[in-house]
């Protein structure tokens, strides 16, 4: 939700409003044409987690697929359809559980269909995850990691950028592919050799040797690349994993059932408007890299300091912070040593927004649970910073006064102390987090940038970003998107 890229390069420059860069973009819109500028971070990040349901905790247990869906293999390259084969394959697995789908099932966009922060695996299925899953469609175009990206909006000052996972440490989806094969608190094989084996006793092992060789098998290194390619052209191939099929895109293209509502109409203005929502400004939307339009990302990492999640528990251990981009998950731009200077910490790449209204964990830290309760987030994080962040040294109220709002993630009203703000990062790093609208710094206890009907219809409008073949998490009331 910045108004700028910033990040190491230095000074970032303002971007313009949505009227300006609408003559840069007309031609992606086709008939529809659109006008704007977009709502950062919404999204899961990847990285460090995944698997089945944490026993005991909110939210469904994981609806485990254990088929690929219906499509037409004869469609899918020899290599793409050996991805397929290892997408559903829970034998893949340490535990012999869990496969790709277990986490990014394809009824809830390639993503966990349950609202938990975390899930869990390794060996016995008990290790809590680290960050909370994202889903895996619109991966497609991604480009490589680079501090210095250009942004696909051709007018932004290049910043980091780019890469997979919420710390973009790895370039390919072959190359995201390998970590949680290998990683012992997610598919937690032993090694690369051990998934190789694994391989060459399915009994999709002749569709491997077909796709890649007769001697595939004969070179485990190779193999196991070769296993890492098969994954990535499956999320390329198959339309699935970007399947363009929603609201949005039949409004974009002129098409039947495109036709917005009042309110669908005016949340695209309150995102687009970078004096409320200012949205468009990381989720992009226009003609984009390799030919792409509407991703709704521009691929930037940003610092905005969601609140610490108690619920994971590597931060049981209060000297733990997931700095994003400076570590520790990523370690190739680490501080120099503990508090050392360094523009990278706290940044997290900003997600598509694309289905956005299905997920029931947001941020890298699956802190929060509910789409309302981001918009409101980005809202009020500044204007009402005890609602999102502890109160140290107060006294909680036996009842809290009349018209406390009760969305945030406390919902105990103090008297006195003081609110610990940014409490997942390291003081010595607050000053990279960006200080644009919404999020623009302003004095606690005055007015937010956006109105009750400015969220309303921004949700709205979030709604129509899902595919045809999802269900958003929390269901609109009847009417409630009409007028």
């Amino acid at each position: 939700m910045r108004s700028h890229r910033s990040g190491p390069q230095g000074p970032a420059v303002a971007r313009p409003g949505w009227l300006a860069l609408a003559r840069v973009r007309a031609l992606a819109w086709g008939a529809a044409g659109i006008a704007g500028a977009m709502l950062a971070a919404c999204g899961g990040s990847s990285g460090g987690g995944s698997a089945a349901a944490l026993p005991g905790a909110a939210g469904a247990p994981a609806a485990v697929a254990s088929a690929p869906p219906p499509s037409s293999a004869s469609t899918l390259s020899l290599a793409a359809q050996v991805g397929q084969k290892m997408f559903f394959d829970k034998n893949l697995s340490g535990s012999g559980t869990m496969s790709c789908a277990s986490c990014h099932d394809p009824a809830h966009a390639h993503a966990p269909a349950n609202d938990l922060s975390v899930q869990l695996g390794g060996a016995h299925m008990d290790q809590a995850g680290l960050r909370a899953v994202p889903s895996l469609r619109y991966k497609d175009i991604t480009p490589p990691y680079a501090d210095l990206l250009d942004n696909p909006d051709g007018i932004s000052v290049p910043g980091p950028g780019g890469g997979f996972t919420a710390d973009g440490r790895a370039d390919t989806l072959a190359a995201q592919a390998r970590i949680p094969l290998l990683d012992p608190i997610e598919m937690a094989n032993a090694s690369s050799a051990d998934v190789v084996k694994k391989l060459q006793a399915a009994d999709y092992a002749p569709l491997v040797a077909k796709a890649f060789g007769d001697k595939v098998f004969d070179d485990s290194d190779a193999a196991f690349a070769s296993a890492l390619k098969a994954l990535q052209a499956y999320q390329l191939e198959d339309n699935s994993f970007h399947p363009y099929s929603s609201k949005f895109d039949k409004y974009a293209s002129n098409k039947i059932g495109g036709t917005l509502t009042p309110a669908e109409t005016r949340g695209l203005k309150v995102f687009t408007n970078p004096n409320t929502g200012n949205c468009a400004s990381c989720h992009y939307q226009g003609a984009g890299l390799n030919g792409s339009s509407a991703l709704f990302t521009d691929f930037s990492y940003e610092a905005i300091s969601v609140p610490r999640n108690a619920g994971i528990a590597a931060n049981n251990d209060l000297k733990y912070f997931d700095m994003g981009v400076c570590g520790p998950l990523r370690t190739d731009h680490a501080p120099a040593g503990p508090n050392a200077a360094n523009s990278f910490c706290g940044m997290f790449k900003a997600p598509t927004l694309r289905n956005v209204a299905t997920r029931g964990a947001f941020f890298h830290n699956g802190v929060m649970h509910s789409l309302e309760q981001v918009v409101r987030f980005y809202n009020t994080r500044d204007t009402q910073p005890e609602l999102w962040y502890p109160t140290v040294g107060g006294t909680p109220k036996a009842k809290n006064d009349p018209g406390f709002p009760t969305y945030g993630l406390v919902t105990t009203q103090y008297t006195g102390g003081k609110v610990q703000k940014y409490d997942d990062l390291p003081a010595a790093y607050a000053s990279n987090i960006d200080t644009q609208l919404p999020m623009d710094g302003r004095a606690a206890g005055s007015a937010p940038p956006m109105s009750e009907q400015d969220i309303s219809d921004l949700i709205c409008f979030l709604n129509i970003l899902s595919d045809a073949d999802t269900q958003p998490a929390t269901p609109a009331k009847p009417g409630a998107c009409t007028n």
